[in-house]
């Protein structure tokens, strides 16, 4: 397999960053991508939860979604590992600085899923710590934040109705490395 490290050909530093709409297996296939190609695997939204001591639902209920998406950009914004995928929350995309940042250090890696597969596969968007505003419906959001995934996106793979493994290949493929 090939060493992304040494022979990174997308010309970025030497991270793996994952984005895309909740429900659409960014923790589960950074953390499978991370065994795969040996590198070390970080969540976003776990190091939210550390900084603040709360789970992501509890700090949008207690704070607001604004107040949210500050912590997450900070949070983001800070990140300095080598070697290392790293699961984004969904609403990671609304900080132009976090994303400025995770640019600089990784190819970003949009997880791309149709609304109806992540209509299907998200059922628990009251506590799931999705950030979204009063009335906004999950499609709503999706039509909001596609451009948003795209616009910052080094890699686009269509994940829509593939295994877990099928999109961990499509993914791998796409990075260069051989499958």
């Amino acid at each position: 397999m090939t060493n992304y490290m040494e022979d990174n050909h997308m010309g970025k530093k030497s991270n793996i960053t994952l984005i895309g709409m909740p429900g659409c297996g960014k923790s589960t296939l950074g953390v499978i991508l991370a065994k795969a190609i040996n590198y070390d695997f970080l969540d976003s939204d776990l190091l939210i939860q550390k900084k603040t001591g709360e789970k992501l639902q509890a700090i949008i209920n207690k704070y607001g979604n604004e107040r949210f998406r500050e912590i997450e950009e900070e949070v983001n914004a800070s990140i300095d590992v080598k070697g290392t995928v790293i699961a984004t929350g969904g609403s990671v995309i609304y900080g132009e600085k976090a994303m400025k940042h995770l640019k600089d250090i990784s190819t970003v890696v949009y997880i791309k899923l149709s609304a109806n597969e992540v209509l299907k596969r998200v059922n628990n968007v009251k506590t799931r710590g999705i950030s979204m505003k009063q009335g906004e419906t999950l499609l709503d959001l999706y039509n909001k934040r596609v451009p948003l995934y795209e616009k910052y996106a080094d890699l686009i793979v269509d994940c829509d109705e593939m295994t877990t493994s099928e999109s961990l290949n499509a993914i791998l493929n796409d990075l260069g490395f051989e499958v």
